[in-house]
């Protein structure tokens, strides 16, 4: 056997192991893209060795400086770094599809329930819980980018303008802010100047302001409420910064009180059992595309779950195809090295901003406090994983 054919060979069952792998974090990472990074960094960095810390902190940076979903984004970049397009496209398939079928799977089977509305006081626990999780969250960004003055300084600063303004749109100015100030704070530093940009892939960017457009037209002009549905979703994907607890407030106004397409006990039991899904946040589209596609039966919710689904995701990962290669040669200029850290603290501030914002409506009593430093107790100092950990709070649920 020919040395090439042996390294295609491996290359390829390296490849079919990191899918393996991304199927597995698919399965079991539960919460928002802050808890998700810290989940990619043990099994991707620390465990398969895929990656170091600072490629993965590189890539993070990236992906919280687009809009769309930066789980999403990171890992598909981390697939794109592994191994091209090909491996990405793989890598953003698995990682979507199990969360993203169980929350159509859920709203079909919502929808065609015929004597009134479930009753979700079994997931009462998992507010609660999902608290424990951004929290803890929280703690590991603090350990892994916040490790110099200024970067106290820029997570204070990001997470006090994050509690008290709390507008979506501050999350890139603030993201922006701290690359700017960490790159005039270290620009002693000097670097090689790179060779002028090369395989810059114009056509993703075309293809994502086209889509943009023509979704847009196309659905004023006919009014079909599965274009008006992509159309939403796909613009909501392409403008949304700091991942799915940002586009949940917006879908509510959008589908519950404006279109009126899902009732408002419908959708908060979407966001309910959404705690208890794995994956990305942004699976929370699928549950929306086939409620408000109801009426036209089970194939038409099918067809609303698998476009809303392709809505949400294809901006954020589009504009991943267009940047990283150019992301690659781009961080060697020493501002945009040197701003890196900087992104890093301010994430790091959004992301306590974010856990305290979460925090405000559970309940203070003795079980939601108990349920919440129990979750924090078991992420700390266990190796307890996330499935059991929201499995137990749901039974726990169910039982009292």
């Amino acid at each position: 056997m020919s040395a090439p054919l042996v390294r295609g060979q491996f290359q390829r069952y390296k490849n079919r192991l990191f899918l393996f792998d991304i199927l597995r974090l698919a399965l079991t990472a539960f919460g928002g893209p802050q808890v998700h990074y810290t989940q990619f960094q043990k099994r991707l960095v620390e465990k398969r060795k895929y990656l170091n810390e600072d490629q993965l902190k590189e890539i993070n940076s990236l992906c919280s400086m687009l809009p769309g979903p930066t789980s999403t984004q990171t890992i598909t970049a981390v697939g794109y770094m592994r191994g091209g397009p090909t491996l990405a496209f793989f890598t953003l398939g698995i990682w979507i599809l199990p969360g993203s079928l169980l929350m159509g799977a859920f709203a079909i089977i919502l929808s065609n329930l015929t004597q009134g509305h479930p009753k979700i006081e079994f997931l009462r626990y998992l507010q609660p819980m999902a608290s424990g999780f951004l929290i803890y969250a929280a703690i590991k960004f603090i350990q892994l980018f916040v490790n110099k003055n200024y970067h106290w300084v820029l997570l204070i600063v990001t997470a006090i303008v994050g509690i008290v303004i709390g507008s979506p749109w501050l999350i890139p100015v603030m993201l922006l802010i701290g690359g700017i100030s960490s790159s005039y704070i270290n620009n002693r530093e000097r670097l090689k100047a790179p060779e002028p940009l090369k395989n810059i892939r114009w056509d993703n960017l075309l293809i994502f302001l086209s889509v943009f457009v023509l979704a847009a037209l196309i659905g004023v002009g006919t009014q079909n409420r599965f274009i008006l549905i992509f159309e939403n979703l796909y613009r909501y994907g392409s403008i949304i910064f700091g991942g799915g607890h940002v586009l949940i407030p917006l879908m509510f106004n959008q589908f519950v009180g404006y279109k009126q397409y899902i009732e408002a006990s419908d959708f908060l039991a979407g966001v309910g059992i959404l705690q208890a899904i794995p994956g990305p946040v942004f699976s929370i589209a699928g549950f929306a595309g086939a409620m408000s596609t109801k009426d036209f039966g089970l194939l038409g919710q099918i067809i609303g779950w698998f476009m809303s689904s392709v809505a949400i995701f294809l901006p954020g990962i589009l504009l991943i195809f267009f940047v990283y290669p150019i992301w690659d040669q781009l961080k060697t200029y020493a501002p945009v090295k040197n701003a890196i850290e900087g992104i890093n603290a301010a994430s790091a501030g959004l992301v306590v901003s974010s856990a305290y914002l979460l925090f405000l409506p559970v309940e203070v009593n003795e079980e939601n406090m108990l349920i919440l430093l129990a979750t924090l107790f078991l992420l700390l100092s266990t190796k307890v994983p996330s499935p059991i950990i929201v499995i137990s709070c749901i039974v726990l649920g169910i039982l009292i």
